[in-house]
Formats: C-alpha cells, sequence, structure tokens
C-alpha cells in the first residue's frame, strides 16, 4: 500500500507502478490533496482532498475509485496534520449509493485496516 501528500503523490505513484514493473503487488494507493497529479494505474486508487474544489478539479486526471473531500474545507496541510478532524464525505465512483459522512481519518483507515 502507497500513501502519499500533495507533490508525494507523484513520487508514491511513481513508486507503486515500479513495484508492480519489478513483480510486486500494489494492494492500493491513497493520494492525499494531490492536486494535478495524473493518477492512473492498474490498482485500486483513493483520492482525499482538502475541499470540494479539488477534489473537483482533481478527478479530470483521474477519478480513482473511492474518494473524501472535506465540506467545509481545511486548509492542505491541516489534511496531513489532523485528518481526524476534517470532516466531509466519502464517494464510490460508478456507486448509485449517496455519499457517507466522515473524516478524513476513518476515510483512509477503511483502506488501511482492510488492505485493500
Amino acid at each position: 500500500m502507497f500513501i502519499g501528500f500533495s507533490a508525494g503523490v507523484a513520487g508514491a505513484i511513481g513508486a507503486a507502478w515500479g513495484w508492480q514493473w519489478w513483480g510486486g503487488k500494489v494492494k492500493a494507493l491513497i493520494a492525499l490533496d494531490g492536486w494535478g497529479v495524473p493518477l492512473v494505474g492498474n490498482f485500486p486508487i483513493h483520492r482525499v482532498s482538502h475541499d470540494y474544489f479539488t477534489h473537483w478539479s482533481s478527478a479530470l486526471l483521474g477519478a480513482g475509485e473511492d474518494s473524501f473531500y472535506a465540506e467545509p474545507g481545511v486548509e492542505h496541510l491541516d489534511l496531513w496534520r489532523s485528518p481526524h478532524t476534517a470532516s466531509g464525505w466519502h464517494l464510490t465512483a460508478g456507486s448509485s449509493h449517496s455519499p457517507i459522512r466522515t473524516t478524513a481519518a476513518r476515510f483512509i483507515m477503511t483502506f488501511v485496516q482492510c488492505g485493500e
């Protein structure tokens, strides 16, 4: 599993591609506020955004599977420092289910705990 924050998302996705190329299995990539980073891979990708605009505009470069955005929005660094205080919405791509109210920390733990 790979987790990247901000510009580090570019390195995390590159490392995930490299890991696969060398025969490793990537369980998932969690991209925290990787605005402007194309999110493409043949492994699960989950996006976390500090506000709706970042969520929406980041999806243009790869929506991923499940995603989260803070609402109300929080400061970029606060998402990293205090994900438990960032309340918002968990969305599942291609699903007709309603968004789920949660925190960024709970969203991330969903994938870390189950090892997806």
